[in-house]
């Protein structure tokens, strides 16, 4: 079983691989569900790092529906990852009904192994799980090329998706991976390990105080609450380190 984890900036990828990580997703912008991370960010990941790099494409939160700007620099995006050494790439983009918008997941595609001496590997994140018919999406992203789709079984934890999980496994029949997501922790990812599943992705992420000895109270630079300027959210690894173990002796 590979054992991915989801991090925000490098030193998240560095805490990750020291838990015992196989492979990270790298992002910006955890609190927004994901976002594409600096060029700056990427290169010293894949600098420092000895495990594999995915990178999320995905230039805003909210929906998976994007203009033809945003798409545009979806695909800039990955080219750039490309040039990066970044071992892969995670996409996702729908169409207004929720249906897999083929057209610009193939393109991605194309774009991320457009070098055929090293292509990246081509995630689509959970943008899959909002979509109406998840086998039929599951279809889509095989037609279009794409090797993994992350899901929690269409639901907010992989424990209460656990059924989809598993009949999306049967569905997909070795065509592409299914990798289970969805408040994995040390007492929740055995269940999930045993249903089947290649691979698990989780976060883990501990909040502590910032090292800042001044405190301006009258002002929140990204957002209404002063105090969360104070705070920073870090990929724990001995949180990692103790969910892999459970998942492994599962």
């Amino acid at each position: 079983m590979l054992i991915e984890v989801c991090v925000e900036g490098v030193d998240g990828a560095l805490a990750a691989e020291r838990g015992g990580a196989d492979r990270v997703e790298l992002c910006a912008g955890l609190l927004e569900g994901g976002l594409t991370p600096s060029i700056g960010t990427i290169r010293e990941a894949v600098a420092r790092l000895g495990i594999p790099v995915h990178v999320i494409v995905r230039p805003r939160g909210g929906d998976f529906l994007y203009s033809e700007a945003e798409f545009t620099a979806m695909l800039h995006d990955v080219a750039a990852i490309r040039a990066e050494g970044a071992a892969g790439v995670v996409i996702g983009c729908l169409r207004p009904d929720g249906t897999i918008d083929e057209s610009r997941a193939a393109a991605l595609v194309t774009a991320a192994t457009v070098d055929a001496a090293r292509p990246l590997a081509v995630t689509f994140h959970r943008a899959f799980d909002m979509t109406p018919d998840p086998l039929a999406a599951l279809d889509a992203l095989v037609r279009c090329g794409i090797g993994r789709v992350l899901t929690s079984g269409q639901r907010p934890t992989a424990q209460d998706g656990l059924a989809l999980l598993r009949r999306l496994v049967a569905h997909a029949a070795g065509r592409i991976v299914v990798m289970g997501c969805g408040a994995l922790r040390p007492d929740t990812i055995a269940a999930v390990a045993r249903a089947g599943l290649p691979e698990l992705h989780f976060s883990a992420p501990r909040q502590t105080n910032s090292p800042m000895v001044f405190h301006n109270p009258l002002l929140a630079m990204g957002g209404e609450v002063a105090e969360r300027e104070y705070l920073r959210t870090l990929t724990d690894a001995e949180l990692v380190r103790a969910t892999i173990a459970a998942a492994r002796a599962a």
